[in-house]
């Protein structure tokens, strides 16, 4: 937050302009990292993502009753191995964005996803909001949980997804800082991009996600709340295969954000195997994980050719 900001006006209609422009320009869309052709010369991308959240959401709030620690545990315990099951039977290539608790709790799991040639990638640390988070205190989980998760599987992650799907004033600068080379967090595009700050290119690669494309909206569940599910789980897969199909033809990226105590359920993981027979009935489909999307995405980046900048974003030598 610009410093001029510490004494503003409550009412943002009060602000004046290089207040909201400020921070409407501190984490922007820039350059379209959408190659001609995907690798092999295949048409569409698709990035399969599952978040193996498990106990640490409950944990988080310091919720510790066993009922809502056992919702978290059926993602350990039954859906994740259905999903690996899955993804063999097909040979499709994930990303699991874990926790570090999650991992510590499931250590043999988060070697599986590796050992099966998955990519592993950081999630936080206990699925804390990051958006909450002092600047240390961030940094310090994040640093921790990337060291876990390497010490774990002897690879170190390339990749994160913020456990808030949201940035605080200091996640652009501790993600640049440890080294990552995409994150999957934010929605500003349906296709890769670079991440801007003030006007500069960061390097940073985003590979958007959005609710649409998530499974907790429409399947989450809060016996004492006010979450409940409202949908079937084909109305959904609907949903998820029309997004494939407009990926298709507009020749980008179709990116799904999973979760393995939520879509591992027996009436759920039908969708996604239906999903994958219809992504697998067109020609030139490329699946890959996050970390090779973001690669492929770079490529971008040194391609001298004019860029192609999303709407609204300033065009970058």
């Amino acid at each position: 937050m610009p410093s001029e900001d510490l004494d503003l006006p409550a009412e943002s209609w009060q602000w004046p302009e290089s207040t909201w422009r400020g921070h409407v320009d501190s984490v922007r869309a820039g350059r379209r990292l959408t190659p001609d052709r995907w690798p092999g010369g295949a048409r569409v991308a698709v990035a399969l993502s599952f978040d193996s959240d498990h106990e640490t959401i409950p944990l988080r709030d310091g919720e510790t009753s066993p009922g809502r620690l056992a919702q978290g545990e059926y993602g350990a315990r039954a859906g994740a191995p259905r999903i690996l099951d899955l993804l063999a039977r097909y040979s499709v290539p994930a990303t699991f964005f874990m926790p570090a608790v999650s991992a510590l709790l499931h250590p043999e799991e988060a070697r599986s996803y590796t050992r099966d040639g998955h990519e592993l990638a950081v999630h936080g640390w206990i699925h804390e909001r990051n958006m909450l988070l002092g600047r240390d205190d961030e940094r310090e989980l994040t640093a921790r949980a990337l060291d876990t998760l390497t010490t774990l599987t002897g690879q170190r992650p390339v990749g994160i997804r913020t456990p808030s799907w949201d940035f605080s004033e200091s996640t652009l600068d501790i993600m640049l800082d440890l080294g990552f080379a995409y994150d999957s967090s934010l929605m500003a595009d349906d296709e890769p991009y670079e991440i801007v700050a003030h006007g500069r290119p960061t390097g940073l690669v985003e590979i958007p996600v959005d609710w649409i494309r998530d499974d907790a909206p429409y399947f989450t569940m809060d016996r004492y709340g006010s979450v409940r599910p409202h949908s079937r789980p084909r109305d959904v897969g609907e949903i998820w295969r029309d997004e494939f199909d407009a990926a298709y033809r507009d020749g980008g990226v179709f990116q799904l954000t999973l979760h393995p105590h939520v879509i591992g359920h027996r009436s759920r993981l039908v969708v996604l195997r239906e999903l994958l027979d219809h992504i697998g009935s067109h020609r030139d489909v490329w699946f890959a994980t996050h970390a090779q999307l973001c690669d492929a995405a770079r490529t971008c980046l040194d391609d001298t050719s004019p860029s192609s900048p999303a709407p609204d974003a300033p065009e970058h030598p």
